[in-house]
């Protein structure tokens, strides 16, 4: 039986296309969810896109937060649904409390995009088995919003428990700290992170790398072993 992963559109997402688009290259069916919809259509996997959900109003993800596909989305996910957050996608499970800390706007103040260099950090998760830790990976990134904070407390606490997934490296594009490109809850099914791997599963297309395949083939793997 083919795993089947669904992939929201708010109003303003710009990546749902290529999010699906991704996961078909992995060998999984995708299936789009819209916001006003609170059914999730029985599919064994979330991802929330990239984007501008609501313009950005308010706050980055601060309105999204509240659609209605996040209601059952927050209570699948705390029963153990794995979910991934690609950019906006992050910064509305930020917003939901589904993953600690915040994203506040670029310290130099610029919209952002270019290859970044990661490190993974964490290759445990429902998302990043396919890696392995200390994985040195190139993944596009764009963002306005891409500063994670949270307090000193809680930076600890993902330091101390592993739930760092990614890191920055060589340049910290943001001003994000501890130079925290992704993070994930405890239990490892839900997965927050700034880049975009939906953008880098094609050898002939975008930047020419699949570095962001094995999040989708992960994922995959998971579900069918379940």
């Amino acid at each position: 039986m083919t795993a089947r992963i669904g992939v929201v559109t708010f109003p303003g997402s710009l990546d749902d296309r290529d999010t699906q688009r991704a996961i078909r290259v992995a060998g999984a069916e995708p299936v789009a969810l819209w916001h006003k919809d609170k059914d999730l259509k029985q599919v064994d996997a979330v991802v929330l896109c990239g984007g501008f959900s609501y313009g950005d109003y308010l706050r980055a993800g601060a309105i999204a937060r509240f659609s209605p596909v996040m209601d059952t989305v927050i209570d699948q996910a705390k029963a153990g649904l794995p979910v991934l957050g690609i950019c906006n996608g992050f910064q509305i499970l930020t917003e939901a409390h589904l993953l600690p800390g915040g994203m506040l706007g670029n310290d130099h103040l610029h919209f952002i995009c270019r290859d970044q260099k990661l490190r993974v950090e964490n290759a445990d998760t429902a998302w990043t088995t396919d890696y392995t830790a200390g994985q040195e990976i190139h993944i596009p990134l764009k963002n306005m919003d891409g500063r994670y904070v949270a307090d000193r407390r809680t930076l600890d606490e993902l330091e101390a428990e592993g739930r760092v997934a990614f890191r920055y490296m060589d340049f910290n594009p943001n001003g994000s700290l501890n130079d925290i490109a992704g993070i994930t809850n405890a239990a490892g099914n839900v997965v927050g992170l700034m880049p975009h791997p939906e953008h880098a599963v094609e050898s002939l297309i975008g930047t020419g790398r699949t570095d962001g395949l094995p999040f989708f083939t992960s994922i995959l793997k998971k579900l069918v072993n379940a």
